[in-house]
């Protein structure tokens, strides 16, 4: 993969201005912060790390991993919550996916499909050819 950042740019944090890349491209539906059976986690703290993890779960289905994310679009239900959780944020998501900064969106939505999901984040990664 390839970061695109136009030359006197400061480097975003948290995220690339855009990534070029190229192999077999993977989809990951909109994932939320509910485990296997259908249990949705109380806070938002808990609904990114689970979000996180089904990201990563599906991705492996494919031999994918978090280093081949490109880009993630996240929809919050407030912005509030999201942002007087940020700390938990990062941490989930330095736990669990590391290091690797795709393309992000980060919107504030009015309700999502799942009534207690407080947010819903979709990915698509690239794996490189072997």
């Amino acid at each position: 993969m390839q970061v695109l950042n136009p030359e006197g740019w400061p480097r975003p944090p948290g995220y690339s201005n855009g990534i070029a890349a190229e192999g077999r491209q993977v989809s990951v539906a909109g994932q939320i912060g509910s485990t296997p059976d259908g249990t949705i986690a109380p806070d938002f703290a808990g609904q990114i790390r689970l979000v996180l993890e089904n990201t990563v779960a599906i991705l492996a289905e494919a031999g994918a991993g978090p280093e081949h994310i490109t880009r993630m679009t996240w929809f919050v239900t407030d912005m509030d919550k999201y942002l007087a959780a940020v700390k938990d944020v990062g941490a989930a998501y330095g736990e669990i996916i590391g290091k690797n900064y795709p393309t992000m969106t980060l919107v504030e939505v009015s309700r999502l499909v799942y009534e207690d999901a407080l947010l819903e984040i979709e990915t698509t990664a690239v794996v490189p050819p072997e």
